[in-house]
């Protein structure tokens, strides 16, 4: 596998935090609070805890991986290297159609708030653009382009300069709330009007884990990351924290500052009243100054957003292409920049295609999640796999019990896939039995030089397993369409025996040796792959 042209180190411990933090501020504590509340009521709290702690878990294995092999995209590279490149090629295209939809979603989150004050931009009636608020959607797309089309250096410092007003901005409102919290309103009625079921279906589909998607941009931009066997790790865990006090303290305030005499009947229509929560209770709390700051950070943090994750696009792109399994030309990374500006033009040409067919915030966002959660998925088992077929592998930093932690945090991801429901996952599992099935059609062309073919199928049976068995479930169980024929907890508990046999299946059954290759940096020049 040829590196046509060195990444630059430029990225520093700050400037990582930073990408992290943002990526993970965008829309969703913009509209998730409201939709929080509706599913789950004041116990809506809880689904912020608990998404926190499987995002946690999740977040010390790729601080594992990612200090032990720093690589741009690594997070599509990682299977290809534990368990061959028909596992990577079905992962890639379900973590490039996630990212570029992304990508989309903050855009369109843009146009949504900037309508309150240009309502020509959005359909009356509706969340949909006007031709006007697609042409909106177009000129942020482009300059997210732009930004990442100059230098890394030009994106990551254009970065800190949002992250800013970010981060100031939520602060303020926990602040401002703590004013107006009222603890009679979580006893006001039920205090989990939808059981547990409600607060899973939060965390699934109400835009919590959407919420904690951040940590792929971390580990994209490994390969440019300064001394990455300590950033990589530090950065993880601090986002991860920061945004689970946060979001909770969010939801917290939220349910409290709501006028009691609009949740006498019931948490069912909070939704409807605050359809841009902070904004709305701002205006109903008579905080002008307070509205017109959240809307001003509801256009800059989704535009952030769709910075971060164009550049974490591109560089998922080359990754991809580095696996052998896309087109090489997008492996080529400019010398001059250090930017794969051919991944980039991909990744621009996906999110304005994403901006088409599906038009509201809502539309994509239990999708995306679920998509991505499936790729965060990959990183316990690659982990797991090198236990047996890299046992060499140096790990600056070790994760101590992972013997624990690889098979919960599966099992988790496991449980949110399940959660976001029958209607959901029936299409996007299906798309990627679909795509098994196109690479074992077009065999002639797929790399086989590295590992056989037979090898890279015996290798991936797992995941094909994994992929009918959830789809099974999903369809008996009781969450998003499902025929109700089991119930919680027993679909849990289903769910965490198959999740655990799936994981040792897949620890064992990688390649008998981790296909590991180096990008071209200077201090990994003098060293053997394993």
């Amino acid at each position: 596998m040829e590196n046509k042209g060195p990444f630059k180190k430029t990225i520093s411990l700050l400037d990582l935090t930073l990408i992290g933090l943002g990526a993970i501020f965008g829309s969703a504590w913009l509209f998730a609070v409201s939709n929080v509340a509706t599913q789950a009521g004041p116990a809506g709290s809880f689904s912020w805890v608990i998404g926190g702690v499987i995002i946690l878990l999740i977040g010390l294995v790729y601080a594992e991986l990612g200090a032990a092999l720093p690589r741009t995209g690594g997070i599509i590279r990682y299977p290809v290297y534990s368990h061959g490149h028909l596992v990577g090629y079905m992962i890639s295209f379900i973590t490039i159609v996630a990212y570029t939809s992304l990508i989309a979603i903050e855009v369109t989150a843009v146009r949504q708030y900037v309508a309150y004050w240009f309502p020509g931009l959005t359909k009356s009636g509706s969340d949909s653009p006007t031709i006007s608020g697609w042409i909106l959607q177009f000129v942020l797309l482009c300059l997210f382009f732009l930004l990442n089309y100059w230098s890394v250096k030009a994106f990551a410092k254009s970065n800190i300069i949002i992250s800013i007003f970010k981060y100031f901005v939520p602060l303020t409102v926990i602040v401002t709330l703590a004013f107006y919290f009222k603890s009679g309103n979580f006893t006001m009625g039920e205090f989990a009007p939808g059981g547990f079921d409600g607060i899973q279906a939060a965390i699934a589909t109400g835009g919590v884990m959407f919420a904690y998607l951040g940590l792929h941009p971390i580990v994209s931009v490994a390969g440019e990351v300064k001394n990455p066997q300590r950033n990589i790790p530090i950065a993880l865990v601090i986002c991860i924290i920061l945004a689970a006090l946060i979001y909770t303290a969010l939801q917290v305030l939220f349910i409290g500052a709501i006028p009691s005499d609009m949740i006498k009947g019931g948490w069912s229509g909070i939704q409807d009243k605050f359809s841009l929560p902070f904004k709305d209770i701002a205006v109903v709390l008579g905080l002008g100054w307070l509205a017109t700051l959240v809307i001003l950070d509801a256009i800059l943090s989704p535009g952030g957003n769709g910075n971060i994750f164009m550049n974490t696009t591109s560089r998922l792109i080359y990754a991809w292409s580095r696996n052998g399994t896309l087109f090489k030309t997008f492996a080529h990374v400019d010398k001059k920049t250090g930017i794969p500006r051919s991944s980039l033009w991909l990744s621009l040409g996906l999110s304005i295609f994403w901006t088409l067919p599906f038009p509201s915030w809502n539309a994509l966002v239990n999708v995306c999640s679920v998509a991505l959660i499936l790729s965060y998925a990959i990183a316990p088992i690659s982990s797991a796999a090198f236990m047996v077929n890299a046992k060499d592998l140096e790990k600056p930093f070790k994760l101590r019990g992972m013997s624990i932690i690889g098979p919960l945090s599966f099992i988790f991801a496991s449980f949110i896939v399940y959660w976001s429901g029958w209607k959901t996952i029936s299409w996007l599992l299906t798309s990627q039995l679909v795509m098994f099935v196109i690479y074992l059609i077009f065999t002639k062309y797929v790399p086989k030089n590295e590992v056989s073919l037979r090898q890279q199928i015996k290798s991936t049976w797992w995941l094909v397993a994994y992929y009918i068995i959830m789809l099974f479930i999903s369809y008996i169980g009781s969450f998003g369409g499902g025929k109700g024929l089991i119930d919680t907890p027993v679909d849990l508990i289903i769910i965490a025996v198959v999740s655990l046999g799936i994981y040792y299946w897949a620890k064992y059954t990688g390649l008998p040796k981790a296909l590991i290759d180096y990008d071209h940096h200077p201090e990994q020049e003098e060293k053997a792959p394993v």
